[in-house]
């Protein structure tokens, strides 16, 4: 943690003075701060340290008017950010990601320049997608190769969208890929993504596609219609993408701490400190706020409960928000936006002078 003595003060100081707005009015348009290349590069060596993450659920992302709803207006010191709103790409054929080719700019400054990664979330219940579960599980009475055709389908936006990562909401209710099939899920998934992912684990996965064809209407005129079909890709195992698993009530179990970089518990408002299962390292928890809900409460409900949050030996992965972008109007702790979430990141890994 040395690092932290020459890179905090740097990056405590642009926090006040390059990363908050100073504009009162959320709905303004706002112009991007700018910042030294020797910022962003001890911004990056920060995010590489052994440190408690700071962790957000991001969506509702456009280009236009206030930057609390664009990229740009994220925290920097923010080590991941889960893609609530889907995976905005600059690639109109792309069946499972949201033209946004302006949005995408963004989020690639973000990403590359600034050293957050990006990390794709699926509430991974299998009955929601009828291709693998009605036609693979049921019909075809073979579960095994619907979880693996589903986690392939997941894996494939992953890495043609080059983002860093799979963001695995574990909230099953009552949907079969539960318990030991969620073990096999999470180790199949992480033979090509996680701290167990190896380049030699390939596989080839069906891409969905968009194009557009002409195609005869009822009174015989040509009408172009869109029309998805899929394409071969080839997944090759990347060990610095990461395996996240997000949590409420049901758990997940030990079997996947293998393969698994963070389990980040959806705390909402209980205490923190508790863990998916009793072996499970508390350096791989992340603790978070209901942001969303609570946006407009004193320090956004527990979020920075969670951000004091010190076990009585180790230390915690970190803590986190879901819809933190609503946190963006409230001010603060010398800012004007994002208060509660910077101040929480503060609190958690202090400058050191």
């Amino acid at each position: 943690m040395k690092i932290l003595k020459y890179i905090l003060p740097v990056l405590f100081i642009s926090a006040m003075v390059a990363s908050c707005d100073t504009d009162d009015e959320a709905v303004q348009v706002q112009t991007p701060y700018t910042v030294s290349p020797q910022y962003y590069q001890n911004l990056r060596d920060y995010k590489a340290t052994d440190h408690s993450i700071a962790w957000g659920w991001f969506s509702d992302y456009t280009t236009n008017f206030s930057m609390a709803t664009r990229f740009l207006g994220l925290p920097d010191s923010l080590d991941i950010c889960s893609l609530w709103g889907g995976i905005p790409t600059n690639d109109s054929t792309l069946a499972d990601a949201h033209y946004l080719p302006e949005v995408n700019k963004e989020m690639k400054f973000v990403q590359e320049t600034k050293g957050t990664k990006m990390v794709v979330p699926t509430i991974v219940r299998i009955r929601n997608f009828p291709e693998f579960y009605d036609s693979v599980w049921v019909a075809k009475n073979n579960p095994d190769s619907a979880m693996q055709l589903f986690a392939n389908h997941l894996l494939a936006q992953i890495f043609v969208a080059g983002v860093d990562g799979i963001d695995l909401d574990y909230e099953p209710e009552g949907d079969p890929l539960s318990d030991d099939n969620m073990d096999y899920f999470v180790k199949y998934i992480g033979k090509f993504v996680g701290p167990a992912a190896s380049d030699s684990n390939k596989v080839v996965a069906k891409l969905g596609k968009i194009r557009w064809a002409n195609k005869k209407t009822t009174t015989g005129k040509d009408s172009l219609v869109k029309e998805t079909y899929y394409e071969d890709y080839t997944i090759v195992g990347d060990p610095t993408k990461l395996l996240c698993i997000d949590y409420y009530r049901a758990a997940p179990s030990e079997a996947t701490l293998t393969y698994t970089n963070w389990y980040v518990n959806q705390t909402y408002g209980g205490s923190p400190g508790g863990t998916p299962f009793s072996s499970c390292p508390i350096s791989k928890v992340v603790y978070t706020e209901n942001v969303g809900d609570n946006w407009k409460a004193a320090e956004c409900g527990k979020l920075l409960t969670y951000a004091r949050y010190k076990p009585a030996t180790g230390r915690k992965g970190g803590f986190g928000a879901f819809f933190m972008h609503r946190d963006y109007i409230n001010t603060g702790y010398g800012c004007l936006n994002y208060a509660n979430m910077r101040h929480g990141i503060q609190i958690q890994n202090p400058t050191i002078y």
